[in-house]
């Protein structure tokens, strides 16, 4: 945890009433990178109805009930996996070679 994180979560002693993704990652112990995964797979739901390319906010209190909940951090860490997974069989499919393209010797 880096002291920036340190010195939010101890702010007052007290959270704001709501958080940014990144805050809520903070708390939750996932990458920032990660709520939009949990968002799409309907994990955790933005305050109001943001635009797409708006500041996403959570509620603190269903953010640290989630924190609390065991199978919840189960399912979240399940589909962040699952998320992972497929990028990567993405990726891998993506660098293969045309299967209708020879690959020719270098170097003969």
């Amino acid at each position: 945890m880096s002291d920036d994180q340190f010195h939010f979560l101890s702010l007052l002693g007290q959270l704001p009433a709501r958080l940014t993704a990144e805050q809520a990652a903070w708390v939750i112990n996932c990458q920032p990178h990660a709520v939009p995964v949990l968002v799409m797979a309907r994990l955790l739901k933005p305050l109001g109805n943001p635009m797409p390319n708006s500041v996403k906010y959570f509620a603190t209190v269903d953010i640290l009930e989630f924190a609390k909940d065991r199978a919840w951090l189960s399912k979240a860490t399940n589909v962040v996996g699952q998320h992972w997974k497929q990028k990567n069989q993405q990726k891998k499919i993506r660098s293969l070679p045309p299967a209708d393209c020879p690959v020719q010797a270098v170097g003969r």
